[in-house]
């Protein structure tokens, strides 16, 4: 724990300005970046390689329109699994690698084991993908669903 501490901080406003844009704006030119933080191009590359290669930035994505894609319907599924022992929870989890419907998987400490979060196009197809792949998952005794009616805020941290 205070390893992490002492990592956070060895931040200097910089980095964490850095850190702050990327996080909302995604990968911007170098010049761009640089011009926003106050440092000229080279410094701010070399920053933004170390926070990178220190684990601070873990990748740059593209944010996709799930509506233009089709893929509008959005459920969390409760799991609870009938053995949580280690090698129960290590199949569960590589299993659920596997499956590109599930957006999120989140052990949780509580009345159920894990929380899902599942994009399809519509219910007939997550009713199949919770029927026919999610209740064939390694270890799965139990099911809840609740479906999102709207994404009030969603953000991928």
């Amino acid at each position: 724990m205070a390893k992490v501490i002492e990592e956070i901080r060895q931040l200097d406003r910089y980095d964490r300005q850095i850190l702050d844009i990327l996080s909302s704006e995604g990968r911007l030119p170098v010049t761009d970046l640089a011009r926003r933080v106050g440092l000229s191009k080279t410094p701010c590359q070399t920053r933004l390689k170390r926070l990178q290669d220190e684990g601070y930035i873990q990748g740059f994505r593209a944010v996709l329109n799930p509506q233009k894609l089709g893929k509008e319907h959005v459920a969390f599924t409760e799991v609870t699994l009938s053995d949580t022992r280690e090698a129960a929870l290590k199949a569960f989890n590589a299993a659920v690698q596997k499956i590109p419907e599930i957006e999120q998987c989140h052990m949780i400490a509580g009345s159920f084991d894990y929380l899902l979060k599942v994009r399809t196009a519509n219910m007939q197809s997550y009713r199949k993908i919770l029927g026919e792949t999610i209740t064939a998952l390694p270890h799965v005794s139990n099911t809840s669903t609740y479906v999102t009616m709207e994404a009030v805020k969603d953000l991928a941290f």
